[in-house]
């Protein structure tokens, strides 16, 4: 969120295309639903989603006892997602890209060089951050 110093909160997703991405464990049986409350978060800040990438961990390779971890710290997903996911933020012309799962600063500048926009977390929406 931005803060214009002479009014009000404005976020970075009024009238942005959007992208929902988020990494799940194969256990989590409610990405759907989460990715849907994410939905109307940004739709309330003024975003319209055009896509929504998922990536499961656990369900081709990994296994079950890294089921809760990153495929990387610089990017949280592995680098095929990164670069389908970029791939379909340059062809959508994506001005944001909201990840479910908390993102370090790092992460959001990799992120945003490889994907051409904005990248942030469902956390910025909540209020009071």
């Amino acid at each position: 969120m931005r803060r214009d110093p002479t009014g009000p909160p404005t976020s970075v997703l009024a009238g942005a295309d959007v992208v929902l991405v988020g990494l799940f464990s194969a256990k989590d049986k409610e990405f759907g639903a989460k990715l849907d409350l994410l939905a109307a978060s940004v739709k309330a800040h003024g975003g319209r989603v055009v896509s929504r990438q998922v990536q499961r961990r656990g369900v081709s390779h990994g296994g079950a006892a890294k089921m809760t971890e990153s495929f990387s710290r610089r990017t949280l997903l592995s680098p095929g997602k990164v670069r389908e996911i970029a791939q379909a933020c340059r062809a959508a012309e994506v001005g944001v890209a909201v990840f479910v799962n908390p993102l370090t600063e790092h992460q959001r500048a990799v992120l945003g060089d490889m994907f051409g926009c904005l990248v942030i977390s469902s956390e910025d929406l909540t209020p009071g951050r």
